[in-house]
């Protein structure tokens, strides 16, 4: 990692102090164009907004998906100061941008949150052959 992509990362560690500093759990997020500038910053603002799904990550990749086209989105980097959640990542994957650079692994990031989240249940798959008929042909 160069200066710039450190300098980058170090961005969005702050913005993940400014979430905490709000009241808001700390995570923060940056998306940056192939040359290192920032198009764009987000912190969590999940609890000022009483929105559960007000991740920076998801943020970053929404403005992304409204706002550039996809051959843009593919070369810009999200650097985030923690690794995204699975929904984060959907929502990036969906997005199309070309990378994502954190500094706190999810494992990481559970060594030092004690008790998680309650976790649920997944059932499936069901009712196959009706799902089918409804999704297929759609991506073609």
């Amino acid at each position: 990692m160069d200066t710039n992509q450190e300098s980058l990362l170090r961005r969005a560690i702050d913005l993940a102090r400014t979430a905490r500093e709000a009241g808001d759990p700390p995570f923060g997020s940056l998306l940056a164009d192939a040359d290192g500038t920032v198009l764009v910053e987000f912190r969590n603002t999940v609890l000022t907004d009483g929105d559960i799904t007000a991740h920076p990550e998801l943020k970053a990749a929404r403005w992304a998906a409204r706002e550039l086209d996809p051959a843009t989105a593919a070369t810009t980097t999200m650097y985030t100061s923690t690794q995204p959640c699975p929904m984060c990542a959907g929502a990036i994957d969906r997005s199309g941008l070309g990378r994502v650079v954190f500094a706190l692994s999810g494992e990481q990031l559970a060594a030092l949150k004690p008790g998680g989240f309650a976790g649920f249940r997944l059932e499936g798959p069901a009712l196959t052959e009706e799902a089918t008929a409804v999704v297929d042909g759609y991506y073609n």
